[in-house]
């Protein structure tokens, strides 16, 4: 067995309690060991990729226990590229939280964030569908406490909004589990596999109550409407570097659909047909109420926040399908509009850090600090979210359009995608002129006061060319995904083409523990 593979789970979990332990009343030492930890997470994921790019599925059987009596990981390539791009994003953010001075302002930033970098890694790593849910509970556990990280009034009941809600999923994910237990006496996703394939379709009817309960978790965790309603108001609220490590949340429910319904439910069955034909409108429906959002929105948190949702749903627009272009557009996609989101976040707050009482309403304000850069990175920002050239989202949106042009209602859905993104540059496009270009025009204009859930930015950030550069480094992943272009499509092809093909995944987990080293 390959005992790197359990790294990423286990180097968090020992970092965060040491950090509480050991470092609790030292700031230098908790950045250095989590900066340390979190480019440690990202140097292996690169190379858990490397070995990921030949096809072989590897598998680690924790206590050297065969499935699936035993507790498996598993890494192939998908895994294997969301390990990369949560360390990415994780490490970029937390250098942004480190130069903005974020971090100082509440107990416990980093052991937080690396368990939260823990839940996410075994979320993207586990082969077990009750192992899924312990680590979305941590991941969930530890987003509770940084999402209320500095205080503040609003931020406060926006949390205890997100942890009923996400408790709720919770619950339902349990009842999901169940019932698919006592459907098939197991939760390995491998058994799970072929178990479904060989049960009869007439003794189905619990199984297909299982799947639609855990298709509901998954779209909770990812936002699609109507499940929606925790996001816009959690990602607007909580501090800006957190709000951009929330990009890769969504994106842990959007895996979850990805895997079980590829793997678990067999294709063109009459689970995956509903799934489809359910996950299709809402997809639709999210990416519109997304886009109108953006241009709705008086509040710069607010706008960013409802931009995650429309590409929430222009991505489940290209997974819905479960089809091999849908699934290669949809990955491609994924990867975009992490590092887009993220960095539209991460801009937001750079603005709102200059903007005098840390105000995000977008209203006329004095000038800002550095306003020549940060309006670079903020409309980079909203190019790559609105899907424009010459960076990523225009080259992930044609494939989005091109994966749909044999589905039902074609022309439907490429109008939705098409207008739906001129309403997001419409949005984008108010908002950036309005804080960058009228603020110069009105010199005198009075300073905006802070709002409750908004407490003051520090008039001199630690290291304002950190937060910069960690915000220049989210665009820079745009352009170079731009510019590699054809590598990462061959690959995403290559990942969609092992997901619709899952018998090497379940003979690699499932085979005997005989010739296990």
């Amino acid at each position: 067995m390959n005992h790197w593979l359990v790294v990423p789970v286990v180097l968090p979990a020992f970092v965060g309690p040491l950090i509480v332990l050991g470092m609790r009343r030292d700031l230098l030492l908790q950045r250095a060991f989590s900066t340390a930890a979190t480019a440690a997470q990202l140097a292996l994921g690169v190379w858990l990729m490397v070995q990921a790019l030949g096809g072989e599925v590897q598998v680690y059987r924790l206590g050297n226990w065969a499935a699936p009596f035993g507790i498996v990981l598993m890494l192939d390539r998908l895994a294997a590229l969301m390990l990369v791009l949560a360390a990415l994003v994780g490490l970029a953010v937390q250098l942004y939280a480190i130069g903005s001075g974020w971090d100082r302002r509440g107990w416990h930033f980093h052991a937080l964030w690396q368990f939260q970098l823990m839940g996410i890694n075994g979320a993207f790593l586990t082969g077990d569908a009750f192992n899924l849910f312990v680590f979305f509970e941590i991941l969930l556990i530890a987003s509770y406490g940084l999402m209320i990280h500095s205080g503040g009034e609003l931020r406060l009941r926006a949390g205890v909004q997100y942890v009923i809600y996400n408790l709720a999923g919770s619950s339902l994910f349990l009842a999901a589990l169940g019932t698919i237990y006592s459907a098939t006496g197991t939760l390995n996703m491998a058994d799970l596999a072929l178990r479904v394939a060989q049960m009869p379709a007439s003794d189905t009817a619990i199984l297909r109550v299982g799947a639609v309960l855990l298709m509901l978790v998954f779209a909770i965790k990812a936002a699609l409407v109507p499940l929606h309603f925790w996001l816009p108001s959690t990602y607007a609220r909580a501090p800006g570097p957190v709000a951009a490590l929330f990009a890769i949340m969504t994106k842990v429910g959007i895996y979850g659909i990805i895997r079980f319904f590829t793997l678990v439910f067999p294709a063109d069955s009459v689970i995956e047909r509903f799934a489809a034909d359910i996950l299709l409108p809402a997809a639709l429906v999210t990416l519109i109420v997304g886009q109108l959002g953006v241009l709705g929105s008086r509040h710069l948190g607010r706008m960013a926040a409802f931009a995650a949702l429309g590409s929430v749903g222009t991505l489940m627009v290209a997974v819905a399908q479960f089809r091999l272009p849908g699934l290669t557009a949809g990955i491609w996609y994924m990867v975009h509009s992490t590092l887009a989101t993220a960095a539209l976040f991460l801009a937001v707050d750079l603005i709102a850090t200059r903007r005098q009482g840390g105000s995000q309403w977008l209203r006329v304000a004095p000038p800002i600090v550095q306003a020549g850069i940060v309006a670079a990175l903020f409309f980079a920002a909203a190019i790559g979210i609105a899907g424009l050239p010459p960076l990523s989202g225009f080259l992930g949106k044609l494939a989005v359009l091109q994966s749909v042009r044999d589905a039902e209602g074609v022309a439907a859905i490429w109008a939705i995608i098409l207008v739906t993104s001129l309403l997001a540059i419409a949005g984008l496009t108010r908002a950036g002129s309005l804080v960058f270009w009228k603020s110069h025009a009105t010199q005198d204009a009075p300073s905006p006061q802070a709002e409750p859930d908004e407490p003051p930015h520090d008039a001199t950030p630690v290291s304002a060319p950190l937060a910069l550069a960690a915000t220049a480094a989210l665009v820079a992943g745009m352009v170079l995904l731009t510019a590699f272009a054809g590598p990462m499509m061959r690959y995403a092809d290559a990942t969609a083409r092992q997901l619709i093909d899952p018998e090497p995944y379940i003979a690699a987990v499932l085979r005997d523990q005989e010739g296990v080293k």
